[in-house]
Protein backbone atom coordinates (compact mmCIF):
# COMPACT_ATOMS: atom_id res chain seq x y z
CA UNK A 1 0.00 0.00 0.00
CA UNK A 2 1.20 3.53 -0.67
CA UNK A 3 1.92 6.02 2.11
CA UNK A 4 -0.70 8.67 2.73
CA UNK A 5 0.65 11.80 0.96
CA UNK A 6 1.43 14.71 3.25
CA UNK A 7 -0.97 16.90 1.34
CA UNK A 8 -3.79 14.59 2.40
CA UNK A 9 -3.00 14.53 6.11
CA UNK A 10 -5.84 15.81 8.25
CA UNK A 11 -5.24 18.32 11.02
CA UNK A 12 -5.51 15.45 13.52
CA UNK A 13 -2.88 13.43 11.64
CA UNK A 14 -0.58 16.44 11.45
CA UNK A 15 -0.99 16.90 15.20
CA UNK A 16 0.05 13.28 15.80
CA UNK A 17 3.16 13.73 13.67
CA UNK A 18 4.02 16.83 15.67
CA UNK A 19 3.33 14.97 18.93
CA UNK A 20 5.93 12.38 17.95
CA UNK A 21 8.33 14.79 16.24
CA UNK A 22 11.32 13.30 18.06
CA UNK A 23 11.10 10.39 15.62
CA UNK A 24 12.68 12.75 13.08
CA UNK A 25 11.71 13.54 9.53
CA UNK A 26 8.52 11.64 8.61
CA UNK A 27 9.21 8.86 6.13
CA UNK A 28 7.22 6.31 4.15
CA UNK A 29 6.63 4.31 7.33
CA UNK A 30 4.98 7.30 9.01
CA UNK A 31 2.83 7.98 5.95
CA UNK A 32 1.70 4.36 5.91
CA UNK A 33 0.96 4.05 9.63
CA UNK A 34 -1.07 7.27 9.51
CA UNK A 35 -3.72 5.34 7.58
CA UNK A 36 -4.68 4.09 11.05
CA UNK A 37 -3.88 7.11 13.27
CA UNK A 38 -4.50 5.24 16.53
CA UNK A 39 -1.98 2.60 15.44
CA UNK A 40 0.62 5.25 14.66
CA UNK A 41 -0.01 6.87 18.05
CA UNK A 42 0.41 3.51 19.79
CA UNK A 43 3.62 2.53 18.01
CA UNK A 44 5.59 5.73 18.27
CA UNK A 45 6.24 6.10 22.03
CA UNK A 46 8.11 2.79 22.20
CA UNK A 47 9.88 3.44 18.90
CA UNK A 48 11.15 6.77 20.18
CA UNK A 49 12.07 5.47 23.64
CA UNK A 50 14.06 2.53 22.30
CA UNK A 51 15.84 4.52 19.58
CA UNK A 52 16.51 7.67 21.62
CA UNK A 53 16.16 7.29 25.38
CA UNK A 54 16.97 3.76 26.52
CA UNK A 55 19.92 2.88 28.75
CA UNK A 56 21.86 1.50 25.76
CA UNK A 57 24.42 3.55 23.85
CA UNK A 58 23.41 4.85 20.41
CA UNK A 59 25.78 2.33 18.84
CA UNK A 60 24.21 -0.58 20.73
CA UNK A 61 20.70 0.55 19.79
CA UNK A 62 21.53 0.80 16.11
CA UNK A 63 23.30 -2.55 16.10
CA UNK A 64 20.16 -4.25 17.43
CA UNK A 65 17.83 -2.35 15.12
CA UNK A 66 19.93 -3.09 12.06
CA UNK A 67 20.09 -6.78 12.94
CA UNK A 68 16.29 -6.77 13.23
CA UNK A 69 16.05 -5.08 9.84
CA UNK A 70 18.44 -7.62 8.31
CA UNK A 71 16.73 -10.66 9.79
CA UNK A 72 13.29 -9.47 8.69
CA UNK A 73 14.63 -8.24 5.34
CA UNK A 74 13.10 -4.77 5.70
CA UNK A 75 14.66 -2.20 3.32
CA UNK A 76 12.98 0.87 4.82
CA UNK A 77 14.10 0.05 8.35
CA UNK A 78 17.64 -0.74 7.22
CA UNK A 79 17.96 2.48 5.21
CA UNK A 80 16.83 4.75 8.02
CA UNK A 81 18.94 3.14 10.70
CA UNK A 82 22.09 2.60 8.67
CA UNK A 83 22.15 6.38 8.32
CA UNK A 84 21.67 6.75 12.07
CA UNK A 85 24.37 4.15 12.75
CA UNK A 86 26.88 6.25 10.84
CA UNK A 87 26.00 9.22 13.02
CA UNK A 88 26.64 6.97 16.02
CA UNK A 89 30.17 6.34 14.77
CA UNK A 90 29.79 3.11 12.81
CA UNK A 91 31.74 2.65 9.62
CA UNK A 92 30.41 1.06 6.45
CA UNK A 93 32.38 -2.05 7.41
CA UNK A 94 30.75 -2.10 10.85
CA UNK A 95 27.30 -1.88 9.29
CA UNK A 96 28.01 -4.58 6.74
CA UNK A 97 29.37 -6.71 9.56
CA UNK A 98 26.01 -6.55 11.33
CA UNK A 99 24.40 -8.10 8.26
CA UNK A 100 27.08 -10.79 8.30
CA UNK A 101 26.54 -11.40 12.02
CA UNK A 102 29.98 -10.11 12.98
CA UNK A 103 30.78 -7.57 15.70
CA UNK A 104 33.79 -5.80 17.16
CA UNK A 105 33.52 -6.75 20.84
CA UNK A 106 32.34 -9.70 22.94
CA UNK A 107 29.33 -7.70 24.15
CA UNK A 108 28.28 -6.75 20.62
CA UNK A 109 28.72 -10.37 19.57
CA UNK A 110 26.42 -11.42 22.41
CA UNK A 111 23.84 -8.82 21.32
CA UNK A 112 23.85 -10.23 17.80
CA UNK A 113 23.54 -13.77 19.18
CA UNK A 114 20.61 -12.67 21.33
CA UNK A 115 18.91 -11.15 18.29
CA UNK A 116 19.29 -14.27 16.20
CA UNK A 117 18.05 -16.51 19.00
CA UNK A 118 14.98 -14.35 19.58
CA UNK A 119 14.22 -14.36 15.87
CA UNK A 120 14.59 -18.11 15.41
CA UNK A 121 13.74 -19.58 18.82
CA UNK A 122 11.70 -16.85 20.55
CA UNK A 123 14.04 -17.23 23.53
CA UNK A 124 17.64 -16.62 24.60
CA UNK A 125 20.12 -19.26 25.76
CA UNK A 126 21.63 -19.21 29.23
CA UNK A 127 25.10 -18.69 27.76
CA UNK A 128 24.08 -15.63 25.78
CA UNK A 129 22.15 -14.16 28.70
CA UNK A 130 25.21 -14.69 30.92
CA UNK A 131 27.49 -13.04 28.35
CA UNK A 132 25.27 -9.94 28.26
CA UNK A 133 24.86 -9.96 32.05
CA UNK A 134 28.61 -9.63 32.48
CA UNK A 135 28.31 -6.08 31.11
CA UNK A 136 24.65 -5.17 31.67
CA UNK A 137 22.36 -4.76 34.66
CA UNK A 138 18.71 -5.78 34.39
CA UNK A 139 17.61 -2.45 32.91
CA UNK A 140 20.19 -2.69 30.12
CA UNK A 141 19.23 -6.33 29.52
CA UNK A 142 15.55 -5.46 29.19
CA UNK A 143 16.31 -2.53 26.91
CA UNK A 144 18.37 -4.82 24.68
CA UNK A 145 15.66 -7.48 24.45
CA UNK A 146 12.91 -4.93 23.88
CA UNK A 147 14.87 -3.03 21.23
CA UNK A 148 15.32 -6.08 19.07
CA UNK A 149 11.78 -7.29 19.68
CA UNK A 150 10.09 -3.98 18.86
CA UNK A 151 12.04 -3.37 15.69
CA UNK A 152 11.39 -6.95 14.63
CA UNK A 153 7.69 -6.04 14.97
CA UNK A 154 8.23 -2.98 12.79
CA UNK A 155 10.07 -5.09 10.23
CA UNK A 156 7.21 -7.57 10.06
CA UNK A 157 4.49 -4.97 9.65
CA UNK A 158 6.47 -2.80 7.21
CA UNK A 159 7.09 -5.86 5.05
CA UNK A 160 3.41 -6.74 5.10
CA UNK A 161 2.19 -3.20 4.45
CA UNK A 162 4.74 -2.81 1.66
CA UNK A 163 6.66 0.13 3.15
CA UNK A 164 9.50 1.06 0.81
CA UNK A 165 12.76 2.84 1.52
CA UNK A 166 12.33 6.55 0.83
CA UNK A 167 13.39 7.78 -2.60
CA UNK A 168 17.05 8.70 -2.60
CA UNK A 169 17.87 6.66 0.52
CA UNK A 170 21.61 6.02 0.33
CA UNK A 171 21.79 2.96 2.54
CA UNK A 172 20.32 -0.19 1.07
CA UNK A 173 20.25 -3.73 2.38
CA UNK A 174 23.57 -5.33 1.38
CA UNK A 175 23.22 -7.60 -1.62
CA UNK A 176 26.66 -9.17 -1.28
CA UNK A 177 26.15 -10.72 2.17
CA UNK A 178 24.62 -14.18 2.32
CA UNK A 179 21.54 -14.47 4.52
CA UNK A 180 22.68 -16.85 7.22
CA UNK A 181 21.31 -17.37 10.71
CA UNK A 182 22.80 -20.10 12.89
CA UNK A 183 21.64 -20.55 16.48
CA UNK A 184 21.83 -23.32 19.07
CA UNK A 185 18.80 -25.50 19.63
CA UNK A 186 16.15 -23.90 21.79
CA UNK A 187 16.73 -24.65 25.44
CA UNK A 188 14.05 -25.95 27.84
CA UNK A 189 11.67 -23.50 29.48
CA UNK A 190 13.36 -21.60 32.31
CA UNK A 191 12.73 -23.09 35.75
CA UNK A 192 13.24 -19.78 37.52
CA UNK A 193 12.78 -16.21 36.26
CA UNK A 194 15.68 -14.08 35.11
CA UNK A 195 13.66 -10.97 35.96
CA UNK A 196 11.99 -11.56 39.31
CA UNK A 197 8.72 -9.67 39.64
CA UNK A 198 7.96 -8.26 43.08
CA UNK A 199 4.95 -9.55 44.97
CA UNK A 200 1.84 -7.47 44.56
CA UNK A 201 -1.43 -7.06 42.75
CA UNK A 202 -1.91 -7.84 39.08
CA UNK A 203 -0.58 -10.57 36.84
CA UNK A 204 3.10 -11.40 36.75
CA UNK A 205 3.85 -9.93 33.32
CA UNK A 206 2.66 -6.50 34.44
CA UNK A 207 4.77 -6.68 37.60
CA UNK A 208 7.76 -7.86 35.53
CA UNK A 209 7.62 -4.90 33.16
CA UNK A 210 6.91 -2.77 36.23
CA UNK A 211 10.45 -3.50 37.41
CA UNK A 212 11.46 -0.86 34.86
CA UNK A 213 8.85 1.93 35.03
CA UNK A 214 10.46 4.12 32.37
CA UNK A 215 10.36 1.31 29.83
CA UNK A 216 6.89 0.21 30.93
CA UNK A 217 5.41 3.67 30.38
CA UNK A 218 6.69 3.76 26.81
CA UNK A 219 5.55 0.18 26.16
CA UNK A 220 1.99 0.67 27.42
CA UNK A 221 0.54 2.66 24.46
CA UNK A 222 1.41 -0.22 22.11
CA UNK A 223 -0.70 -2.55 24.24
CA UNK A 224 -3.47 -0.01 24.79
CA UNK A 225 -4.01 0.22 21.05
CA UNK A 226 -4.36 -3.54 20.65
CA UNK A 227 -6.58 -4.16 23.66
CA UNK A 228 -8.71 -1.00 23.63
CA UNK A 229 -8.47 1.06 20.44
CA UNK A 230 -8.02 -1.40 17.58
CA UNK A 231 -10.93 -2.02 15.18
CA UNK A 232 -10.30 -5.77 15.46
CA UNK A 233 -13.02 -7.55 17.44
CA UNK A 234 -12.00 -9.41 20.62
CA UNK A 235 -12.66 -12.80 18.97
CA UNK A 236 -10.35 -12.11 16.07
CA UNK A 237 -7.80 -10.29 18.22
CA UNK A 238 -7.45 -13.37 20.39
CA UNK A 239 -7.05 -15.57 17.32
CA UNK A 240 -4.12 -13.44 16.14
CA UNK A 241 -2.58 -13.45 19.63
CA UNK A 242 -3.09 -17.07 20.60
CA UNK A 243 -1.82 -18.47 17.32
CA UNK A 244 1.36 -16.43 17.68
CA UNK A 245 1.77 -17.55 21.29
CA UNK A 246 1.39 -21.16 20.17
CA UNK A 247 3.96 -20.71 17.41
CA UNK A 248 6.44 -19.12 19.82
CA UNK A 249 5.82 -21.80 22.46
CA UNK A 250 5.01 -19.05 24.95
CA UNK A 251 2.80 -20.91 27.37
CA UNK A 252 2.41 -17.93 29.69
CA UNK A 253 0.99 -15.82 26.86
CA UNK A 254 -1.28 -18.67 25.83
CA UNK A 255 -2.56 -19.12 29.37
CA UNK A 256 -3.39 -15.46 29.88
CA UNK A 257 -5.24 -15.10 26.59
CA UNK A 258 -7.17 -18.30 27.05
CA UNK A 259 -7.86 -17.07 30.58
CA UNK A 260 -8.32 -13.78 32.39
CA UNK A 261 -6.73 -11.38 29.89
CA UNK A 262 -8.10 -12.60 26.58
CA UNK A 263 -11.07 -14.68 27.79
CA UNK A 264 -10.97 -16.65 24.55
CA UNK A 265 -13.92 -18.91 25.31
CA UNK A 266 -16.14 -15.90 26.03
CA UNK A 267 -15.70 -14.99 22.36
CA UNK A 268 -16.72 -18.45 21.17
CA UNK A 269 -13.19 -19.76 20.67
CA UNK A 270 -12.02 -23.26 21.48
CA UNK A 271 -8.26 -22.86 22.08
CA UNK A 272 -7.54 -26.39 20.86
CA UNK A 273 -8.74 -25.37 17.38
CA UNK A 274 -6.31 -22.46 17.38
CA UNK A 275 -3.49 -24.86 18.19
CA UNK A 276 -4.63 -27.14 15.34
CA UNK A 277 -4.20 -24.19 12.98
CA UNK A 278 -5.87 -22.81 9.87
CA UNK A 279 -6.67 -26.25 8.46
CA UNK A 280 -8.93 -27.14 11.41
CA UNK A 281 -12.55 -27.66 10.27
CA UNK A 282 -13.81 -25.14 12.85
CA UNK A 283 -12.75 -22.13 10.78
CA UNK A 284 -14.42 -20.24 7.98
CA UNK A 285 -12.16 -19.23 5.09
CA UNK A 286 -11.88 -15.71 6.52
CA UNK A 287 -10.92 -16.89 10.00
CA UNK A 288 -8.49 -19.43 8.59
CA UNK A 289 -6.76 -16.44 6.96
CA UNK A 290 -6.24 -14.89 10.39
CA UNK A 291 -4.35 -17.95 11.57
CA UNK A 292 -2.45 -18.15 8.28
CA UNK A 293 -1.34 -14.55 8.76
CA UNK A 294 0.06 -15.35 12.21
CA UNK A 295 1.86 -18.40 10.82
CA UNK A 296 3.34 -16.43 7.92
CA UNK A 297 4.58 -13.66 10.20
CA UNK A 298 6.25 -16.23 12.40
CA UNK A 299 7.92 -18.21 9.62
CA UNK A 300 8.72 -15.50 7.08
CA UNK A 301 8.34 -12.07 8.73
CA UNK A 302 5.72 -11.09 6.15
CA UNK A 303 2.12 -11.94 5.33
CA UNK A 304 1.77 -13.26 1.78
CA UNK A 305 -0.13 -11.33 -0.86
CA UNK A 306 -2.86 -13.95 -0.97
CA UNK A 307 -3.49 -13.90 2.78
CA UNK A 308 -3.34 -10.10 2.93
CA UNK A 309 -5.83 -9.85 0.08
CA UNK A 310 -8.19 -12.28 1.82
CA UNK A 311 -8.09 -10.24 5.03
CA UNK A 312 -8.62 -6.93 3.25
CA UNK A 313 -11.50 -8.32 1.19
CA UNK A 314 -13.28 -9.59 4.28
CA UNK A 315 -12.44 -6.90 6.82
CA UNK A 316 -10.92 -3.82 5.12
CA UNK A 317 -7.47 -2.22 5.18
CA UNK A 318 -7.48 -0.54 8.65
CA UNK A 319 -8.68 -3.80 10.20
CA UNK A 320 -6.03 -5.83 8.37
CA UNK A 321 -3.27 -3.40 9.36
CA UNK A 322 -4.39 -3.53 12.99
CA UNK A 323 -4.74 -7.31 13.07
CA UNK A 324 -1.30 -7.88 11.58
CA UNK A 325 0.18 -5.46 14.08
CA UNK A 326 -1.52 -7.33 16.94
CA UNK A 327 -0.01 -10.64 15.90
CA UNK A 328 3.46 -9.16 15.31
CA UNK A 329 3.30 -7.39 18.67
CA UNK A 330 2.57 -10.64 20.46
CA UNK A 331 5.55 -12.21 18.74
CA UNK A 332 7.59 -9.62 20.62
CA UNK A 333 5.75 -10.23 23.88
CA UNK A 334 6.19 -13.99 23.55
CA UNK A 335 9.93 -13.44 23.07
CA UNK A 336 10.04 -11.30 26.20
CA UNK A 337 8.01 -13.70 28.34
CA UNK A 338 10.18 -16.64 27.31
CA UNK A 339 13.42 -14.72 27.80
CA UNK A 340 12.59 -13.20 31.19
CA UNK A 341 11.16 -16.50 32.41
CA UNK A 342 7.84 -15.05 33.55
CA UNK A 343 6.31 -17.79 35.72
CA UNK A 344 2.77 -19.07 35.43
CA UNK A 345 -0.10 -17.79 37.52
CA UNK A 346 -1.92 -20.22 39.83
CA UNK A 347 -4.45 -22.31 37.89
CA UNK A 348 -3.12 -21.28 34.46
CA UNK A 349 -4.36 -23.43 31.61
CA UNK A 350 -1.42 -25.00 29.78
CA UNK A 351 -0.98 -25.88 26.12
CA UNK A 352 -3.26 -28.61 24.76
CA UNK A 353 -1.59 -31.96 24.26
CA UNK A 354 -2.04 -33.79 20.96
Amino acid sequence: MTPLPRGEWTDAQKALVEKHARYGEPDNAVGTLLRVPELFDGVMPYTIYLSEDSSLTPRQRELLILRAAWLTGTPSLWARHAARAKKAGMTDADIKGIAAGKAATPLETALLQMSDQLFVNASVTDATWAAMSSSFDLFHLMDAVETFNHFMVLGQIYNTYGVQADPGAANRLPTDVAYKVTVPAREPVLKSPRAVAPAGRGITVGRTFGLYPTLSRAWSPRQTFILQKSPVTPRHREMFILRMGWNCRSEYEWAQHVGSVGKAREWGLEPRNIALGPAAPAWSAAEASILKAADELYTGAVVTDATWAALVKEFGVPWAMSGIFSSADYRAISNSLNTYGVPHEPDDERFPVF
